[in-house]
């Protein structure tokens, strides 16, 4: 058990994201995860859990929302330069709590002022885990373009098609769409695991070999190269070998594509208020990385053809629409997704001797002599550690829906009214430290989610869009790869300790690698 730091520095090693802009020498590196937006995000229907500890709804008192959202235009922007500058995001929500004296207040978040004018920053901020869960209830709340907040990208950025994780259940089109991801992850879970540790072989063996001639070796490139032949082979049936062009850049034209879209609501930490000035106050083109998506887009489309003709015969998508969210899933969800989690998971292990002793002697004593996806099932502490890490850290930290009517919501200890319209916001990192429900929230607890308590912790669970214990369904919009993604970290996790005795390092870089003997 160790305390988990709680520094903006935290999130330095978390994404990086290069964007050379007409390829020029300007080299933008976005080092924060604070705003990027993962995995397959797709959220439960359910109804708000109940909880043992909270007190009957009825019996609570009806309170109105505190807050404000200031002046026109002054109040979005000061309260911007707040979170982007003065205070950074967990500071920001956690004064707003303590100044209010409630886990549910109205404020704004970015983006904002000036060149933004059809963006409304307004929010209702839902910080703990019972008001939190409102957002899953797709009989309260519209998720209808809300991915990010009341901003969208523009649709340029793919293909001039609004994809499937834009769109809410009740559309017709999202049912296509989530059935065709859906398709694609049970196809492709015969292959996973022998991939996966075919690809982490090859990516250890490079470490390695970087570590043996430095004092250590950056692992950030690395992985993300990693991940993009891995995610391209599983989930589009597409071989990078088969583009040497691709095979070498291709994760660097993602984070291009990626970065790009994600500019306005993210904190890079340049000087300001140049940050300001330059990347939080308009929205940048599509065109700037329109001939790296299209890259990407051909690619997939000569080489993935039997998954893209899966989404034409199978789920009734045209050809572009199969492409261009396979392509989202591929790159915004998975690939930066996993870039955002797994340093994290890296990072809670290598600065962990006893615990590395105990993940080495389940990895080796569990799950047989082949890693699969049933082996780590079989390895309750790796999975426990994969699960706190996610509660710490979670990849997707904001999470929002709209009001679908008037309607009360509650929180732990009071009772507010929304209204039509109104957009809910919650902020994961202080909603997964809920002193109500997690013992000891601010510290990283290895073995937490161990257990009959600890599996019982998972229906609070709350990273992918719903309740770790839920399932994603063709109408709720939970988190089509939920369980995927935690088998694959878990996976990783038993790899790394059945290759090495001991590892030594942090988010960003490995300093000591002891083989196994």
């Amino acid at each position: 058990m160790r305390k988990q730091k709680q520094t903006n520095d935290n999130h330095k090693y978390l994404i990086i994201i290069i964007i050379n802009i007409f390829n020029s020498s300007f080299l933008l590196i976005i080092t924060s995860k604070q705003n990027y937006h993962h995995c397959l995000p797709f959220t439960m229907s359910l109804s708000p859990p109940s909880l043992v500890t909270a007190a009957i709804a009825a019996d609570l008192p009806i309170r109105q929302i505190p807050g404000s959202y200031g002046f026109p235009l002054l109040g979005p922007l000061s309260d911007r330069l707040d979170y982007f500058w003065f205070q950074k995001p967990e500071s920001f929500f956690k004064n707003r709590m303590e100044k209010y004296k409630s886990t549910v207040f109205r404020t704004n978040v970015p983006p904002s002022f000036p060149f933004f004018v059809n963006v409304n920053p307004n929010v209702i901020a839902v910080l703990d885990v019972k008001s939190f869960s409102h957002l899953f209830d797709i009989d309260l709340v519209d998720k209808k373009d809300v991915l990010v907040g009341d901003f969208v990208p523009d649709v340029s950025f793919t293909g001039n098609m609004r994809v499937g994780v834009y769109q809410d259940p009740s559309e017709p089109q999202h049912s296509k769409v989530k059935g065709y991801i859906i398709d694609i992850l049970k196809r492709s879970s015969g292959i996973w695991a022998s991939e996966l540790v075919s690809n982490l072989d090859v990516f250890w063996d490079n470490i390695e070999s970087t570590v043996s001639k430095s004092s250590s070796a950056s692992y950030l490139f690395p992985l993300q190269q990693f991940l993009f032949t891995f995610l391209c082979k599983v989930l589009a049936g597409a071989d990078t070998s088969r583009d040497p062009k691709i095979a070498e850049s291709g994760h660097a034209m993602l984070d291009r594509w990626l970065a790009l879209q994600l500019l306005p609501i993210t904190s890079i930490g340049i000087l300001q208020p140049l940050e300001e000035i330059f990347l939080h106050s308009f929205a940048y083109p599509s065109f700037l990385v329109s001939g790296d998506y299209n890259n990407i887009y051909n690619f997939v489309k000569q080489q993935g053809k039997d998954t893209i003709n899966r989404g034409e015969m199978g789920f009734g998508l045209t050809q572009e629409e199969a492409i261009h969210n396979l392509l989202f899933v591929l790159g915004f969800n998975s690939f930066g997704g996993f870039t955002i989690f797994l340093p994290s998971l890296i990072d809670a292990v290598a600065k962990d001797s006893a615990l590395q002793e105990k993940l080495k002697k389940e990895a080796r004593e569990n799950g047989g002599s082949t890693l699969t996806f049933d082996s780590v099932k079989e390895m309750p502490l790796v999975q426990s550690v994969v699960y706190e890490t996610l509660r710490m850290n979670p990849p997707v930290p904001l999470q929002f829906g709209r009001a679908r009517k008037d309607f009360r919501l509650t929180s732990h200890d009071s009772v507010y009214d929304v209204k039509k319209g109104e957009l809910l916001c919650g902020f994961q990192k202080l909603v997964m430290r809920d002193s109500l429900i997690f013992d000891e929230p601010d510290l990283f607890k290895p073995d937490r989610f161990t257990k009959e308590k600890g599996a019982q912790l998972l229906d609070y669970l709350y990273w992918s869009n719903g309740p770790q214990s839920g399932s994603p369904t063709l109408s709720n919009k939970q988190c089509a790869g939920k369980d995927v993604v935690t088998l694959t970290a878990a996976l990783l996790v038993a790899h790394l300790f059945r290759r090495y005795d001991s590892i030594t390092g942090d988010g960003s870089s490995i300093t000591a690698l002891q083989k196994s003997k």
